[in-house]
């Protein structure tokens, strides 16, 4: 298996299973998006077996436990079956004499980052928030260092390294980190959803502190937790940012380890609040268009899912910047997030935006990237 690191784009492998290199091929995966719709089991093999080995060099289990009688994690969708000594899929769970232990992610420790970032910033949703007007004024970025997915474009990539027994940090002290400049926080990472209790705690506190209280996640977390989250971004005038991957089940797999339906069920759990308050805009939905696979199609499958809960959600489509175990797949052309943005709108999205534009590049085609028979 072939991983890059770092940023950078080269030419992807030829797929597979039929030879063609464009649209795009990510060598990591070895397969196209066409392939992976005719044949989804050996897609899936292939994928998963890629993924095992790059967890491997991270030290991390290569997915989530399973052993019977031991203690469930209950925090994510895995829900994490972790026998003694065996750590969960985040890698912050595990199990000594018989009982479910937190290595971090409680309201006594994270596992995070954080930093003052001046507004207005490149939020998700930085186009329909109240803090894109408040110059002078701060977001307090948290940065959670673990993850529930394992995403293989991922951008920040780099909290793998970080080790459970890593210094942390309370709630408590993470929340007397904001000062009077402080308008809004918002917990991302890796995803808060690995180290609820304690994000949770913090927001409380920043809460009452007269701070709103953002979210971007994946949405895997339990649905009682998501509920908690909703209940904080709804009352302190923050949002929760969920980052759809893709609608289709098996490719959502594939590029992440995990299944959607959890996400799924936890956007539409949150999305029947917003009429609790209609602005700023509670819900917001972003997907990332990653080349070769998260085509103008599955943007628009997404796109009408999230209509159905209400058209005026506003949705993000983001540009892909080469990272981590995708850096040989170019970034997003510019011809595919026109062609993703009109499809949202198609199917029946009224407030769709385009992001990260200044990533966007040349037609794929004009990538030196060739079939094999060089057509």
């Amino acid at each position: 298996m072939r991983v890059l690191l770092r940023g950078g784009s080269v030419a992807g492998k030829p797929c597979r299973f039929c030879g063609e290199a464009s649209p795009p091929v990510s060598s990591t995966l070895g397969f196209c998006r066409s392939c992976l719709r005719e044949r989804p089991a050996e897609a899936a093999a292939c994928a998963e077996a890629a993924r095992a080995r790059l967890r491997r060099s991270f030290d991390l289990p290569e997915g989530p436990p399973r052993t019977a009688g031991a203690p469930t994690c209950p925090l994510c969708v895995h829900a994490c079956q972790i026998g003694e000594g065996q750590r969960g899929f985040c890698g912050l769970r595990t199990t000594r004499g018989g009982r479910l232990v937190h290595l971090a992610g409680t309201p006594a420790r994270g596992l995070l980052e954080w930093y003052r970032d001046p507004l207005p910033t490149n939020c998700v949703a930085d186009w329909v928030c109240s803090g894109s007007a408040m110059r002078g004024y701060h977001n307090l970025a948290v940065f959670y260092e673990s993850c529930t997915l394992d995403c293989l474009f991922c951008q920040n990539w780099h909290f793998r390294r970080t080790p459970a027994s890593a210094p942390g940090m309370s709630a408590r002290e993470l929340a007397d980190a904001a000062n009077e400049r402080t308008w809004c926080a918002c917990f991302f990472g890796g995803d808060p959803a690995s180290q609820l209790p304690h994000a949770l705690a913090a927001g409380r506190l920043l809460a009452a502190r007269g701070v709103k209280v953002c979210w971007e996640t994946a949405g895997t977390s339990n649905p009682r937790l998501l509920d908690r989250a909703v209940e904080l971004a709804l009352e302190s005038g923050g949002c929760i940012k969920f980052d759809l991957k893709a609608y289709d089940e098996t490719l959502h797999r594939v590029l992440t380890g995990a299944s959607n339906a959890r996400t799924l069920e936890n956007i539409a759990r949150a999305a029947r609040r917003i009429r609790e308050r209609p602005e700023p805009p509670l819900v917001v939905v972003s997907t990332l268009l990653v080349p070769g696979y998260v085509d103008a199609s599955e943007v628009e499958r997404i796109a009408r899912f999230v209509a159905g809960l209400d058209p005026e959600i506003p949705y993000a489509l983001l540009a892909f910047a080469p990272s981590f175990a995708m850096a040989d797949l170019p970034t997003t052309s510019a011809r595919h997030a026109a062609e993703a943005e009109a499809a949202a709108r198609r199917a029946g999205l009224r407030r769709v935006r385009i992001g990260n534009r200044h990533l966007l590049g040349p037609d794929y085609a004009a990538t030196g990237i060739r079939n094999r028979t060089g057509n």
